[in-house]
């Protein structure tokens, strides 16, 4: 029996409650880990809420974009959106960009280190000055 004799032998009602259920159940929400515009803003390394960053190979998650310091003490930041299905949050490891759900990961740059990772990840521009650091897009 092939999916449309299936969904047929379930009959109208059973038909709806089941594909209405795989439809919104299977709908990506692709804004979820996206910037709500251009990124455009600081962050104040001398407030103790973004300690993090000032250890090598911290990062912190400002505005959905994740904000790290390599392991060699620059600073880089990436858009906290996975471009692999564009659901998950990726998060920094060991200079590289990855996201813990299905295992991509990008280099600093944003090129993509594996197959999950081949779509790339959007970069933004970092700048610092006295301890204020910039990210802009």
């Amino acid at each position: 029996m092939n999916r449309k004799e299936f969904i047929s032998s379930l009959g109208v009602g059973a038909a709806f409650a089941l594909t209405a259920t795989c439809l919104g159940a299977c709908t990506k929400n692709n804004g979820d880990f996206l910037p709500s515009g251009l990124v455009e803003f600081t962050v104040d390394l001398a407030n103790p809420a973004n300690a993090r960053l000032l250890t090598n190979g911290g990062y912190l998650i400002k505005d959905r974009v994740v904000v790290a310091r390599t392991t060699a003490g620059t600073y880089v930041a990436a858009t906290q959106r996975c471009s692999h299905e564009g659901l998950y949050a990726v998060v920094f490891s060991e200079d590289e960009w990855y996201c813990p759900e299905h295992g991509a990961r990008f280099s600093l740059s944003g090129s993509g280190l594996n197959r999950d990772g081949s779509r790339g990840l959007t970069i933004y521009q970092t700048t610092l000055e006295g301890d204020l650091l910039r990210v802009f897009s």
